[in-house]
Protein backbone atom coordinates (compact mmCIF):
# COMPACT_ATOMS: atom_id res chain seq x y z
CA UNK A 1 0.00 0.00 0.00
CA UNK A 2 1.72 3.53 -0.67
CA UNK A 3 2.00 5.91 1.97
CA UNK A 4 -0.50 8.56 2.25
CA UNK A 5 0.15 11.85 1.14
CA UNK A 6 1.22 13.70 4.55
CA UNK A 7 -0.61 16.84 4.04
CA UNK A 8 -3.80 14.70 4.44
CA UNK A 9 -3.61 13.79 8.07
CA UNK A 10 -4.45 17.44 8.64
CA UNK A 11 -7.41 17.73 6.61
CA UNK A 12 -8.73 14.41 8.23
CA UNK A 13 -8.12 16.20 11.69
CA UNK A 14 -9.97 18.86 11.14
CA UNK A 15 -13.30 16.84 9.79
CA UNK A 16 -12.73 14.81 12.58
CA UNK A 17 -12.66 17.80 15.32
CA UNK A 18 -15.78 18.87 13.40
CA UNK A 19 -17.51 15.13 14.59
CA UNK A 20 -15.99 15.74 18.11
CA UNK A 21 -17.55 19.76 18.20
CA UNK A 22 -21.34 17.86 16.93
CA UNK A 23 -21.49 15.26 19.39
CA UNK A 24 -20.55 18.21 21.63
CA UNK A 25 -23.44 20.31 20.08
CA UNK A 26 -26.63 17.44 20.58
CA UNK A 27 -24.99 16.19 24.03
CA UNK A 28 -25.81 19.51 25.70
CA UNK A 29 -28.58 20.36 22.98
CA UNK A 30 -30.54 17.68 23.72
CA UNK A 31 -30.57 17.71 27.06
CA UNK A 32 -31.40 21.57 27.39
CA UNK A 33 -34.24 20.66 25.02
CA UNK A 34 -35.20 18.31 27.34
CA UNK A 35 -34.93 20.18 30.45
CA UNK A 36 -36.92 23.13 29.26
CA UNK A 37 -39.61 20.76 27.52
CA UNK A 38 -39.20 22.45 24.41
CA UNK A 39 -41.91 21.42 21.75
CA UNK A 40 -40.18 21.43 18.71
CA UNK A 41 -41.73 23.19 16.12
CA UNK A 42 -40.79 22.76 12.26
CA UNK A 43 -42.89 25.72 11.03
CA UNK A 44 -41.31 28.60 13.17
CA UNK A 45 -38.43 30.57 11.19
CA UNK A 46 -35.01 28.81 11.25
CA UNK A 47 -32.93 29.30 14.73
CA UNK A 48 -35.89 30.66 16.42
CA UNK A 49 -36.55 28.04 18.45
CA UNK A 50 -32.74 27.20 19.17
CA UNK A 51 -32.54 30.92 20.54
CA UNK A 52 -34.30 30.18 23.25
CA UNK A 53 -31.70 27.84 24.87
CA UNK A 54 -29.05 29.02 27.51
CA UNK A 55 -25.88 30.76 25.82
CA UNK A 56 -23.74 27.90 26.93
CA UNK A 57 -25.86 25.52 24.81
CA UNK A 58 -26.04 27.65 21.66
CA UNK A 59 -22.07 28.28 21.81
CA UNK A 60 -21.44 24.85 20.80
CA UNK A 61 -23.78 25.00 17.61
CA UNK A 62 -22.43 28.36 16.86
CA UNK A 63 -18.96 26.85 16.87
CA UNK A 64 -20.34 23.73 14.77
CA UNK A 65 -21.96 26.12 12.01
CA UNK A 66 -18.07 28.06 11.74
CA UNK A 67 -16.61 25.32 11.11
CA UNK A 68 -18.45 24.63 7.91
CA UNK A 69 -17.38 28.60 6.67
CA UNK A 70 -14.06 29.27 6.50
CA UNK A 71 -12.54 25.81 7.09
CA UNK A 72 -14.04 25.00 3.65
CA UNK A 73 -11.03 26.66 2.41
CA UNK A 74 -8.84 24.93 4.28
CA UNK A 75 -9.93 21.52 2.68
CA UNK A 76 -10.10 22.71 -0.40
CA UNK A 77 -6.33 24.22 -0.39
CA UNK A 78 -5.06 20.98 1.84
CA UNK A 79 -6.80 18.40 -0.75
CA UNK A 80 -5.13 20.86 -3.50
CA UNK A 81 -1.78 20.88 -1.91
CA UNK A 82 -1.68 17.04 -1.28
CA UNK A 83 -2.61 16.34 -4.98
CA UNK A 84 0.17 18.31 -5.93
CA UNK A 85 2.53 16.22 -3.47
CA UNK A 86 3.21 19.20 -1.16
CA UNK A 87 4.26 17.65 1.91
CA UNK A 88 6.88 20.07 2.63
CA UNK A 89 7.81 20.96 6.45
CA UNK A 90 6.28 24.56 5.42
CA UNK A 91 2.99 23.33 4.15
CA UNK A 92 2.62 20.95 6.92
CA UNK A 93 3.70 23.38 9.57
CA UNK A 94 0.94 25.84 8.45
CA UNK A 95 -1.94 23.07 7.97
CA UNK A 96 -1.25 21.91 11.73
CA UNK A 97 -1.34 25.46 12.55
CA UNK A 98 -4.61 26.06 11.24
CA UNK A 99 -5.75 22.80 12.48
CA UNK A 100 -4.89 23.77 16.15
CA UNK A 101 -6.22 27.23 16.18
CA UNK A 102 -9.58 26.35 15.13
CA UNK A 103 -9.57 23.78 17.77
CA UNK A 104 -8.35 26.48 20.15
CA UNK A 105 -11.30 28.59 18.86
CA UNK A 106 -13.41 25.90 19.15
CA UNK A 107 -12.54 25.31 22.96
CA UNK A 108 -12.93 28.95 23.39
CA UNK A 109 -15.88 29.89 21.96
CA UNK A 110 -17.82 26.78 23.23
CA UNK A 111 -16.53 27.38 27.02
CA UNK A 112 -15.88 31.22 27.00
CA UNK A 113 -16.85 33.11 24.52
CA UNK A 114 -14.70 36.58 24.94
CA UNK A 115 -15.24 37.75 21.63
CA UNK A 116 -12.09 39.92 21.67
CA UNK A 117 -10.11 36.43 22.00
CA UNK A 118 -12.50 34.41 19.94
CA UNK A 119 -11.65 37.06 16.95
CA UNK A 120 -7.90 37.45 17.54
CA UNK A 121 -7.97 33.66 17.21
CA UNK A 122 -10.03 33.86 14.24
CA UNK A 123 -7.23 36.57 12.56
CA UNK A 124 -4.51 34.59 13.60
CA UNK A 125 -5.92 31.32 11.72
CA UNK A 126 -6.86 33.37 8.36
CA UNK A 127 -3.37 34.85 8.08
CA UNK A 128 -2.26 31.03 8.41
CA UNK A 129 -4.86 29.93 5.90
CA UNK A 130 -4.18 32.77 3.63
CA UNK A 131 -0.28 31.67 4.21
CA UNK A 132 -0.98 27.95 2.67
CA UNK A 133 -3.21 29.84 0.03
CA UNK A 134 -0.22 31.61 -1.19
CA UNK A 135 1.77 28.69 -0.90
CA UNK A 136 -0.73 26.25 -3.42
CA UNK A 137 -1.13 29.11 -5.50
CA UNK A 138 2.49 29.63 -6.44
CA UNK A 139 2.42 25.81 -7.14
CA UNK A 140 -0.03 26.04 -9.23
CA UNK A 141 0.27 29.51 -11.32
Amino acid sequence: MAQPQPMLAPVVALAAWTAVMWAWMYATRIPAILRMRMRLDGNLPRGEQMATLPPRVRWKADNYNHLFEQPILFYAIGLSLALLGDGSTASLALAWSYVALRVVHSLWQALVNRIPVRFALFALSSLVLFALLARAAVQVF
